[in-house]
């Protein structure tokens, strides 16, 4: 295996397991949710299970709404659906509730910026979006909307969903809405695999098409 092979797989999995891991602080803090996370914790609430696994579930749910607009999943799109919910449900087995405004906001930011440094890890490894974000372009390619309107629109009815189910919505929520953007973007620039890596090549931005959040 080589060495640009490898990094790309180390990428991928540290990635999703941090996401997993940043998800669970953002439960554990109590003041709000990511958008998926809310849907996450109301189903879980409902359906007595724990929220890695509802997380799995919803997961594999949106990979089969791929097949009517003809998206393809590679393997970051299958370790997406599994390696996110393990990660979280472990991590919610081992951190307990936080207690206290400083040192909520402190798990909340900490959350925030691990979900961060987790997207850009698993985005630039380039093996393929996660199911969440693949609805999201393909319902761009099938609709014509724009990536901004589209996931927009979905994360509306994501916590707006999550939310009647018992899901927490609050300052989190908020926050992670405001900072997961420029945070991604930072950390795609900082972990991006060059695509040749015996060439000196330029790493650039990517286009608004590739960077975008998993979930």
């Amino acid at each position: 295996m080589s060495t640009h092979l490898t990094r790309r797989l180390l990428q991928l999995y540290v990635g999703l397991a941090l996401y997993g891991i940043s998800a669970a602080l953002m439960v554990r803090c109590g003041l709000g949710l990511e958008p998926w996370g809310v849907l996450n914790q109301g189903v879980a609430e409902r359906a007595g299970l724990s929220m890695g696994t509802v997380s799995i579930v919803i997961g594999a749910l949106v990979l089969l709404l791929w097949i009517p607009i003809r998206q393809r999943p590679g393997l970051g799109t299958v370790s997406n659906v599994f390696a996110i919910g393990l990660a979280m449900d472990a991590t919610l087995s081992l951190v307990p509730d936080m207690h206290g405004l400083p040192a909520e906001i402190s798990m909340m930011v900490a959350g925030i910026v691990l979900n961060g440094g987790a997207t850009g890890l698993y985005i630039a490894a380039r093996f393929g979006p996660g199911p969440r974000d693949g609805l999201m372009t393909g319902l761009h390619r099938a609709t014509g909307g724009s990536i901004r309107l589209v996931r927009t629109s979905i994360e509306v009815v994501v916590v707006a969903t999550g939310f009647l189910l018992g899901g927490t919505v609050g300052v989190g929520t908020v926050a992670y809405a405001l900072a997961i953007g420029p945070l991604a973007q930072f950390f795609l620039r900082l972990f991006a695999v060059p695509e040749q890596p015996t060439q000196p090549v330029a790493v650039t931005a990517p286009t608004p098409e590739r960077a975008i959040l998993p979930g």
